[in-house]
Order: structure tokens, then C-alpha cells, then sequence
């Protein structure tokens, strides 16, 4: 089997929303994700909630560390919008960001949060158009 070697990363972070935010919440995260979808590097963002334990879960694919970087610099104000309204409670990471991304892990405020680092094994991705598509296109 062909592994294919990637740098993608996918993020994975655990929000508690904090009681009596939940609009607030819901407010600022589709502010950020409207940012991100016009200016943002990411390939991929999703965004569920669970009201009734007051949990929300983010997903977001980067292609790879300078993305993460670049999506830093650029929503750091929406971010800090987000965190008015909830904690992390948990973020894992897939993939292998570079050291400086990890040490860069903090909250707005400084405190580290709990996260994990699951490094990349195996996998594919179909994000771009594969050949045998390129060749048939003029088929009919």
C-alpha cells in the first residue's frame, strides 16, 4: 500500500460554552467562521453543538503548519470574540504541527489548556481532482 505522505493537520477542539452565553456564542463563532470561509487558509471548518451539556466542537483542516500560523495571525480578534463566551475543555490535534505551533497553544490570556498530539500513521485525501478525471473530461 502506497502511503501518501501529507502535512495536512486537523484540529479538534472541545468548547465548554459558559451559562448564559450560549447566543453570545453563537454570535461570535459564526462571525469567525464567516471570516475564516472568506479569509481564512483552512480547507475545512465545522462547527456542532451540544446545547444541553453546553459543549460546542470545532474542526478545522489545514494544510499544513504555515496555514495554522496564517489563520492565527489573521482571526486572532475573532478568536478572543469566541473566548468571551467559553473555555476550551479539551483540543487534539491529528497530524504533526512543527514546535512552534505546539508551544503556541495558549489561551488568549497565557494559561495553557489540555490538548493532545496524535501523529499521522496512514491515509488519503481526494481535496484535489484526480488524473483519471483530467483524462475523461472530454469523453461523452
Amino acid at each position: 500500500m502506497k502511503i501518501t505522505n501529507s502535512s495536512t493537520i486537523l484540529f479538534r477542539n472541545t468548547m465548554r460554552i459558559t451559562d448564559g452565553h450560549l447566543d453570545g456564542f453563537r454570535r461570535a463563532i459564526g462571525r469567525a467562521v464567516a471570516f475564516a470561509q472568506e479569509h481564512g487558509p483552512q480547507l475545512m471548518v465545522e462547527v456542532f453543538i451540544d446545547e444541553e451539556r453546553m459543549l460546542a466542537y470545532s474542526f478545522q483542516l489545514y494544510r499544513d503548519s504555515d496555514s495554522i500560523r496564517a489563520h492565527w495571525r489573521l482571526s486572532d480578534p475573532y478568536i478572543r470574540g469566541v473566548m468571551e463566551h467559553c473555555t476550551v475543555q479539551h483540543f487534539e490535534i491529528f497530524g504533526e504541527p512543527d514546535h512552534d505551533i505546539v508551544a503556541a497553544l495558549k489561551t488568549p490570556g497565557g494559561e495553557s489548556f489540555p490538548f493532545s498530539i496524535s501523529p499521522r500513521i496512514t491515509g488519503f485525501n481526494r481535496f484535489e481532482k484526480p488524473d483519471w478525471m483530467n483524462s475523461h473530461q472530454g469523453d461523452s
